[in-house]
């Protein structure tokens, strides 16, 4: 009695073995539809495009915050920079006031006293310097209204018209932007000749009259 579900079980293999050599028979691949396939790769395109936005984004964001840092330590102490100015702008007048010969005849202590600003005037210049403040000064060239702002103009000089021909006061630039532009004279165009009037060419008739 108990043989025979084992013979049954056999039985059953048996039949739904595969002759040798044979392979079992694979089932056909499902067919994804175009519409399906076309709306992926549209997806992906669209995901890949945002990404890159995103990526283009970041590194903006990370050029604009360097620059607007870098800025901000380069060209934050343009006030300071400029108040320092006006103390060295005061020193170098009071300086321009005393002359050679006054120099030489004055008090040991005067000329103490004279020698201390101008020390006191060449280490004002030396921090400036040190956060790239420049000093320019620009006689005999070309006038350029982004950095020169003229005060007066020279009727005569040996400079051709539109050139600085006098330094009332110094530039001076920070990095390369002006913290203060130069006082200047420039040179003044020479006027225009008048067109000639009908009364300087005579008619020819008349002329051999």
């Amino acid at each position: 009695m108990t043989d025979r579900p084992a013979a049954d079980d056999m039985a059953a293999k048996s039949e739904g073995a595969l002759p040798e050599g044979e392979a079992p028979a694979t089932a056909a691949p499902e067919m994804v539809p175009a519409a399906q396939v076309t709306a992926a790769l549209e997806a992906a395109a669209e995901f890949k495009d945002k990404l890159l936005r995103t990526l283009a984004e970041m590194e903006n964001l990370r050029r604009r915050t360097e620059r607007e840092v870098n800025d901000a330590r380069v060209y934050g102490v343009a006030g300071f920079a400029r108040d320092v100015l006006a103390v060295a702008d005061n020193m170098h007048r009071a300086l321009g006031t005393i002359g050679p010969e006054q120099r030489e005849q004055a008090d040991p202590k005067v000329k103490a006293l004279i020698e201390g600003v101008e020390l006191t005037e060449r280490e004002l210049m030396k921090v400036l310097e040190k956060y790239g403040v420049t000093k320019f000064s620009p006689e005999g060239e070309k006038f350029d209204p982004n950095v020169h702002q003229a005060m007066y103009e020279v009727p005569e000089s040996d400079l051709p018209p539109g050139h600085v021909a006098q330094v009332i006061q110094a530039g001076y630039m920070l990095a390369d932007r002006v913290l203060r532009p130069a006082l200047v004279g420039v040179v003044k165009a020479a006027p225009k000749a008048p067109p000639p009037s009908a009364n300087d060419n005579p008619p020819a008739d008349s002329a051999a009259e």
